[in-house]
């Protein structure tokens, strides 16, 4: 049988490493622009707490599939039942975090995307 881990848990780990650093850099980001924006009076205050909490539940969802991403490829190399099954229970978890988390920053659950592209509920989009 060939020998996987030492190619695979690099691979595993970058992935991770970078759904974290998207995490962090995109909350980061989106707070500082928020600022920004609110201190340069483009957007009221009133509406900043908004776009911050839509912002950084974008980066939110992007990194937990990333991480999901991880520990499926960590779930295929696994040796033991145990592992598959706490492995299954984590990417459970994360994939009903970034579910709720996209209606929480949406609106709308993620397979109702299609019919509200045409609305004007995304009007953060069409103003920059």
């Amino acid at each position: 049988m060939i020998e996987t881990e030492p190619v695979i848990e690099p691979v595993i780990t970058t992935i991770e490493l970078v759904g974290f650093g998207v995490i962090v850099v995109g909350m980061l980001g989106a707070t500082l622009s928020v600022l920004y924006e609110s201190i340069a009076g483009e957007t009221p205050w009133e509406e900043a707490y908004f776009r911050l909490r839509r912002r950084n539940g974008r980066s939110l969802i992007l990194g937990l599939e990333l991480l999901v991403a991880a520990e499926i490829i960590r779930s295929i190399t696994a040796e033991t039942l145990q592992a598959v099954l706490l492995l299954a229970a984590i990417v459970l978890i994360r994939t009903f975090l970034a579910i709720t988390l996209e209606m929480e920053t949406e609106g709308h659950w993620p397979w109702q995307r299609h019919d509200r592209r045409g609305s004007s509920s995304n009007s953060e989009e069409r103003s920059h």
